[in-house]
């Protein structure tokens, strides 16, 4: 019951963090930036990622076990990833907007134009949801039978392969090509950009300057940082050695605590997402007060 409370709460907490979020950049006219247009669309995968995960959790917690169709597991696993590998993609297209801000300012507002910003997020979501959609149908052409029981949270990839009684190699190797666009690129592009972002910042004479170059970026690196560190933790480093609890635990530090912890990242760390969101408190309460004195004042026939 501790655990149940303590996730129902982390849940709460993430969805009105997001929401609180994608509402004060679409409502501030300050915040109409491609920076902010990308983070909310961060906070969108955020918000299916946990979604798709935590109330069944709850749920099981809640009932010591639960049966699933094989066909909602499935679709279970499919939002799961598609939220997953958007969530790198957003992250990605982020790190070349830092770096178009910041090694080349003057053609910033050229190049990342409205129409070009929209079709950089869809193609990410086309993306996603085509790659994992592949997975789907190859894991689809498997054979289970005997007791498929998963010991875990939700129904993630290697849980998954392991009640299948056929061989596995071939979709395991074709899981690991797929991911080659929506993961092992992506980080690829990051840490490159982030080498050239870096470099400049150096160049930069001032401290001051460098200082606030720096502030720019510091909040996507940070959820960078912590995003793929928890990822390649969970599936990139030997399961050999790690017990049965840690391999069930570190899946959920990016599939609960990440989404929670992303808009405190940058609701602290972002001076204008700070002042847009005291705007947005500030505005709420004088609508309040003011629907109030109109209430109060109407006379009563």
């Amino acid at each position: 019951m501790v655990f149940f409370v303590l996730l129902i709460l982390i849940y709460g907490f993430t969805i009105f963090g997001n929401l609180l979020i994608i509402t004060v950049v679409s409502y501030s006219e300050s915040l109409q930036t491609p920076m902010y247009f990308f983070l909310v669309a961060l906070s969108i995968s955020d918000l299916m990622l946990t979604t798709t995960i935590v109330p069944n959790t709850l749920y099981i917690i809640l009932n010591k076990q639960q049966v699933m169709y094989f066909i909602n597991c499935l679709i279970q696993y499919y939002f799961f990833g598609v939220s997953e590998c958007s969530e790198c993609l957003h992250l990605t297209v982020m790190s070349y907007d830092r770096y178009l801000a910041i090694c080349s300012p003057l053609r910033y507002a050229t190049l990342m134009e409205p129409g070009f910003c929209r079709k950089l997020v869809f193609l990410s979501w086309l993306l996603s949801l085509s790659v994992v959609l592949m997975e789907v149908l190859s894991i689809c052409m498997l054979k289970f039978c005997g007791f498929n029981i998963i010991d875990h949270f939700f129904c993630d990839l290697f849980p998954l392969l392991e009640l299948s009684c056929s061989d596995t190699s071939m979709v395991q190797t074709e899981i690991i090509l797929l991911s080659i666009p929506v993961l092992v690129l992506p980080f690829a592009f990051i840490i490159i950009t982030y080498i050239f972002i870096i470099s400049s910042i150096l160049n930069i004479p001032t401290i001051t300057g460098r200082q606030k170059a720096f502030s720019t970026c510091s909040s996507h690196l940070t959820v960078v940082s912590l995003f793929y560190g928890t990822l390649f933790s969970s599936y990139v480093l030997p399961t050999r050695g790690k017990s049965v609890n840690v391999s069930k635990i570190l899946p959920l530090l990016y599939t609960v605590m990440t989404p929670l912890i992303n808009p405190m990242i940058y609701s602290l760390r972002n001076e204008e997402l700070r002042r847009g969101v005291g705007v947005h408190m500030l505005w709420q309460t004088l609508c309040i007060k003011n629907l109030a004195k109109m209430s109060s004042s109407t006379p009563i026939d």
